[in-house]
């Protein structure tokens, strides 16, 4: 801690407020399929196909479970077995853009860091969805020491499950952090989306026809907060996480703006679904392919 910073204020009070910033969370992100669990609830079971975060980062046959339901769903899916380190890197990519989600969401939703424990988060191996049952959270006086502590609290949470990862992907600490930096500024942006559609599906009569022009002219007004929290989040220089959300704009020949960003490193969805172009954010999609694609 830096001299003179005042110690971080950590509520373990009951969990109301996490648990309402969560219950908005799972309404506003449709792709965040998550169980909320009350405090006196049991623990998921292994028994049932759950594992926690602790279990995937330290025990082999958890994290074996687990990547073979991820493998067993994408071959359902995509009619093919995908090769193991893209299983696996498929399999990270989802419990870490969640973990940032969970994390960063109440953060921009209500100014608090959950803080998250690896045995406070379960993995369901066969369909992988997530169970968490809410905790304490931290709060800040300054908005530079808030960003400190939920960077600090996503590494936190990450860097065992990332280590245990590591020879599953074949991948190297850069990579893996940089796919944590990916993710981060992902789900922020992701919810700020998700925020601009709720408020122009609730809007009504004069409000929602402004609102819908508001969209048209590119200054959606809740994705523009996000991107821009997105990137004082991550300016870069914050390692272990390598990188910086480098969010800019492209502009379409129709005079509207586009938020685009390039990811660090490849998420590998075109390994599982070869006929899917690449995404967007993709370090292998051009900015003439992103503006044809807007």
């Amino acid at each position: 801690m830096v001299p003179g910073t005042p110690p971080p204020v950590l509520s373990r009070r009951r969990p109301f407020a996490l648990t309402g910033d969560y219950e908005r969370l799972r309404g506003l992100c449709p792709a965040l399929r998550l169980r909320l669990l009350d405090p006196a609830a049991p623990d998921p079971s292994a028994a049932d196909g759950w594992y926690s975060g602790a279990q995937l980062a330290t025990h082999e046959g958890a994290l074996a479970a687990a990547l073979a339901g991820e493998e067993s769903r994408i071959t359902a899916e995509h009619g093919r077995a995908p090769r193991p380190h893209v299983t696996a890197s498929r399999l990270l990519h989802h419990y870490v853009w969640s973990v940032c989600l969970l994390i960063a969401g109440p953060w921009h939703l209500g100014r608090r860091v959950p803080a998250l424990g690896l045995a406070d988060l379960w993995l369901h191996a066969p369909t992988g969805e997530l169970a968490l049952r809410p905790g304490g959270h931290v709060t800040r006086p300054g908005e530079d020491e808030l960003r400190a502590e939920l960077r600090s609290a996503v590494v936190g949470h990450l860097e065992p499950v990332l280590a245990a990862f590591a020879g599953p992907t074949r991948r190297r600490d850069r990579a893996l952090w940089g796919m944590v930096t990916d993710d981060l500024a992902s789900a922020v942006w992701y919810l700020g989306r998700m925020l601009d559609t709720r408020s122009r599906v609730t809007e009504a009569g004069e409000a929602r026809e402004a609102a819908r022009r508001t969209v048209v002219e590119g200054q959606a007004v809740a994705e523009d907060a996000a991107v821009a929290a997105a990137g004082a989040l991550l300016p870069g220089g914050t390692l272990p996480l390598p990188g910086a959300a480098d969010f800019r704009r492209l502009r379409t020949p129709d005079g509207r703006d586009h938020h685009t960003r390039t990811r660090l490193g490849c998420c590998l969805y075109y390994a599982v679904k070869p006929e899917a172009l690449a995404c967007l954010t993709c370090p292998r999609t051009g900015d003439e392919e992103r503006l044809r694609r807007f």
